[in-house]
Formats: structure tokens, C-alpha cells, sequence
């Protein structure tokens, strides 16, 4: 790891961008990018280079909508257990939340895997809430593959590509290339990022975490725009490999099918959210509880929260009127602050100015 962040190698790749004398603004999906990015000052960094890093819909709590958050509660105000992650339970609908039915008595959970609520389902019904891209959605689909008692999932999980696809294809923002993301990768392989590459005409690169995985990845980027292409390259070649894991692939399509949906801050996206196959209802939380989850009307986003032009990459995080004066990690507004994923989060903690 500490191979990854040497200093003198750092400064090597720089001066090597720095001679490509390009200009670039670069999106990436992944809040773990993000952390990294920020806490390693690579942004300032790369701005003497001439290029711009920003992040889009990479943080599966900020994408997830107020409507699916909305749903939870509901659940929960209902008598029913919820288990999830802990982000989730922090992110407002409205005046209230998880965790605030929590403090009321509601049964919400906080997990730290999906066997943390299997293991709940061993004494009672517990319904989980599927966060995630490719990256988290193979355990929850082996786990409803096993067929446990008294447990359901509410699907929140997502696919990635899609998302890009709709990004690129709004073309609110310029964007010359895109930094993908290693966790999902790891899952997906670089394959579907080929026909994003094709269509838009940018290049795609696969990083790792580290910053000398980023800066190679950006210098990889820049080198293509430079000489004209546009392909799907590796830098994370120790984790990622071109089809990825074929295994991991299989069972998420066992159990998931593409739906549209809306994505926090997008219009809806085609085929872009996994749904429970009807095969498995007996598990589809939004089908058991379907006289519970009828007729939710969805709030509006908070007055002043501009979440979802961070996370469509409109704006930079201090760009938001609300960043660090009303919402802030300890009183947050939007989700966008309250995942350890968010933009506004990661900017925050790491006074990045």
C-alpha cells in the first residue's frame, strides 16, 4: 500500500500529465474515489495539470429517492423491522427519517452485512434494505437464492452503466473522459463500458483506490484525448480483469431484472434499477407489503438542497447555499452529507476549500 502512495512516483506521473499540455474535466462514480481524491488533496493537485475531477451519481445512499426512503419509514411506522446500513437511516424525508421513527419506537436495525439480518430472521420478520450497485447486490441475491424464513428485501440496488449513459446523454456538462469505478468493476469487468466509450467517444479507465491508482488513471485518460482515442483501458488490472466475476454476474441476474428509475436528482433512467423477478416475490418486500407502500405520495427534495446537481456533477458541494451553514455531518439536509460517500460529506470532513 505505501508503494501506492509515494511521493517521488506521484510527482513523476504529474510532470508527465503536466507535458500532455491538455485540459480535461473528468467525471468518476465512486465515493471511495471521492474520499481519496479530497483527503490526498488530488484535486488542487490536478488542477495545476489542467484537470478537473468531479464526482457524479457514485454514493448508493445520495441516488437512492426520497419516495424509496419515504417507503422504509413507512414500513417501519407500521411494525415492521428494518435492517439496514447506517447511513441510511440518517437520510430526511421530510421532517422525519429512520432514525427518527427509530427514537419513537419503530424496529429499525443497523446492520453491518446481510447476515446481520438473517440473523434477525431467525426470530422474527425483518425486512432488508437492498443498497448498492453491482458491488453489494450479488450477497443480496445469494441470500434470497437460500431462501431464508421470515426475511424480504426492498430493492434499492442499481446498475452503474446506465446511469452513465443517461449522464452523457443529458450532456448538461462537458465531459471528456471517465474515471470508472474499481468496487463495481470488480463485479461488471470493463465490457460494459465499451459501448459507452463507442457511443460518446471518450475514453473510459478502470482505477484502483490509491492516489498513485487516480493519477495513473487520469495520466491514462489524458494520454488517449491526446492521441485521439477513446477505449476502455485497466489501471486496476491486481482486482479487475475484462469480464469480471462471471459468477457474481450469474446470480445477480438470477435473482434481479433491469426496471426503470428515478435516481436522486435525474429524471427517470431506463433499465437501471434491479427488480425482484417475480420468481422470487415471496421475497419482494414491495410486493408483500404492497398495501402498506401503495399510494405514497413523494416529497419534494428540502428547500435550498442542491443534492441532486452535485450528484449530476452541475455544481461543486460548497456551490450548495447550504453547505456547511445549515447542513452539516451532524444536522444534514440532504443525503449527499449524510453518506460517508457524499460529496458534501467528503468535502466537509476534509475542509477542502
Amino acid at each position: 500500500m505505501l508503494e501506492l502512495r509515494n511521493r517521488k512516483v506521484a510527482e513523476r506521473i504529474v510532470n508527465q500529465i503536466k507535458a500532455l499540455h491538455i485540459n480535461l474535466k473528468i467525471m468518476h462514480v465512486c465515493g471511495t474515489h471521492q474520499d481519496t481524491i479530497v483527503r490526498y488533496g488530488l484535486d488542487h493537485l490536478l488542477k495545476t495539470c489542467g484537470v478537473e475531477v468531479i464526482q457524479g451519481p457514485g454514493c448508493p445512499v445520495c441516488v437512492t429517492t426520497p419516495l424509496e426512503i419515504q417507503q422504509a419509514i413507512a414500513l417501519a411506522e407500521n411494525g415492521v423491522t428494518i435492517a439496514t446500513f447506517g447511513d441510511m437511516v440518517r437520510v430526511p424525508a421530510g421532517d422525519t427519517s429512520l432514525e427518527k421513527v427509530r427514537a419513537e419506537g419503530g424496529d429499525v436495525r443497523i446492520v453491518y452485512s446481510i447476515d446481520d439480518a438473517r440473523a434477525i430472521a431467525e426470530t422474527k420478520e425483518v425486512v432488508f434494505l437492498g443498497v448498492g450497485f453491482e458491488t453489494t447486490a450479488p450477497s443480496t441475491a445469494v441470500t434470497v437464492l437460500d431462501e431464508p424464513d421470515n426475511f424480504s428485501v426492498l430493492s434499492f440496488h442499481r446498475y452503474i452503466p446506465p446511469a452513465l449513459d443517461a449522464l452523457l446523454e443529458m450532456g448538461e456538462i462537458k465531459i471528456d473522459a471517465i474515471l470508472c469505478p474499481g468496487h463495481v468493476s470488480t463485479i461488471i469487468g470493463a465490457l460494459p463500458y465499451v459501448p459507452l466509450a463507442e457511443k460518446y467517444g471518450i475514453p473510459h479507465v478502470i482505477a484502483g483506490f490509491e492516489p498513485l491508482d487516480v493519477l495513473m488513471a487520469v495520466y491514462m485518460m489524458a494520454k488517449q484525448v491526446q492521441e485521439g482515442r477513446h477505449e476502455v483501458e485497466n489501471e486496476y488490472v491486481r482486482c479487475v480483469n475484462t469480464e469480471g466475476n462471471v459468477k457474481a454476474q450469474k446470480v445477480i441476474g438470477e435473482v434481479f431484472e433491469p426496471a426503470d428509475a428515478s435516481w436522486r436528482g435525474f429524471p427517470p433512467i431506463p433499465q437501471s434499477k434491479m427488480a425482484m423477478r417475480k420468481k422470487y416475490a415471496a421475497y419482494d418486500a414491495a410486493e408483500i407489503y404492497e398495501d402498506v407502500l401503495e399510494g405514497i405520495e413523494e416529497l419534494p427534495e428540502p428547500k435550498g438542497c442542491r443534492c441532486g446537481d452535485v450528484l449530476r456533477g452541475v455544481i461543486y458541494p460548497q456551490q450548495c447555499p447550504l453547505f456547511g451553514r445549515v447542513c452539516t455531518p451532524s444536522n444534514p439536509v440532504g443525503p449527499c452529507m449524510v453518506s460517508i460517500e457524499g460529496a458534501c460529506n467528503i468535502e466537509y470532513r476534509y475542509k477542502n476549500d
